[in-house]
């Protein structure tokens, strides 16, 4: 009797669960207008959230951050956890990239004064959600999927600036604390970036300088691969006919997932 209850309770647990994670796989990954909306919410939440992690620096020391610092980490721990319940498999979830970022972005919000010197790269979570669909589907939906390679060069730009920029405040510009120092910092990595060079502000030492070096080789490939990426890029989104293979090199005349010939029309045309 008592055998064939907690069985029961058992079973009833498990489809409960079963359920729970159907639902979260139907918002997340669905097509539904509640699971469009769903994940709308979902994008812009993350975009506020990202601007609170490029204005942290600035904001460190104001007497409310660390409510806003625990409260995201309420909000993107049960993001985590809905999405790793919503992953078909979980242990493969938690090996790929986004998740250890998103992770390691949650131990850096649950403590904020040990880690406080990896903070900068909180920012990452952009890079993140440039890896997700949430940021493609709708692209995709509008017949905008040609600029993904576009939009993905950019954020991938966009997040080394402000990465870097985080870095440089922290480790370099602290003593001039505040949105001068941040501004100072930013203002450094724009000027490495693009190899301007002013001269009016310079890392001091050894570190500096190496870190300069890195700074412009890193900054003027990533500007190399946008311009690509508008001008001549790296894929063009054709189906194929055979296997619905959608990313081809620009001059394939074979699919090389199948080997179907491919008639990718030439754009100067």
């Amino acid at each position: 009797m008592d055998i064939s209850s907690e069985t029961g309770g058992t079973e009833r647990e498990a489809n409960a669960l079963d359920r729970l994670r159907g639902r979260l796989r139907s918002l997340y990954h669905g097509h539904s207008q509640g699971a469009l909306r769903f994940q709308l919410a979902v994008m812009v939440v993350d975009l506020l959230i990202i601007a609170f992690f490029v204005a942290s620096p600035v904001l460190r020391d104001r007497p409310s951050f660390l409510w806003i610092d625990y409260s995201i980490a309420a909000l993107l721990a049960a993001d985590i956890a809905a999405r790793a319940l919503a992953a078909n498999d979980i242990a493969r979830w938690l090996r790929q990239p986004t998740s250890v970022v998103d992770l390691f972005i949650l131990a850096t919000l649950l403590a904020p004064l040990w880690l406080a010197n990896l903070g900068f790269l909180r920012v990452l979570r952009l890079w993140s959600l440039s890896r997700s669909g949430f940021l493609w589907r709708p692209l995709i939906r509008r017949g905008y999927g040609s600029w993904r390679e576009v939009v993905h060069s950019a954020l991938n730009l966009v997040t080394f600036l402000f990465v870097v920029t985080g870095f440089i405040y922290t480790f370099f510009f602290r003593e001039d604390s505040g949105l001068a120092g941040y501004v100072d910092a930013l203002y450094y990595t724009v000027t490495s970036m693009t190899t301007t060079g002013y001269g009016d502000i310079l890392l001091p030492g050894m570190w500096g300088k190496l870190t300069s070096v890195v700074i412009m080789i890193a900054g003027i490939s990533l500007f190399i691969r946008l311009a690509q990426a508008i001008f001549r890029p790296y894929k063009v989104r054709y189906p194929c006919p055979q296997c619905g293979l959608l990313r081809h090199d620009p001059d394939a005349v074979h699919c090389k997932a199948c080997g179907h010939p491919l008639k990718i029309p030439d754009p100067d045309d």
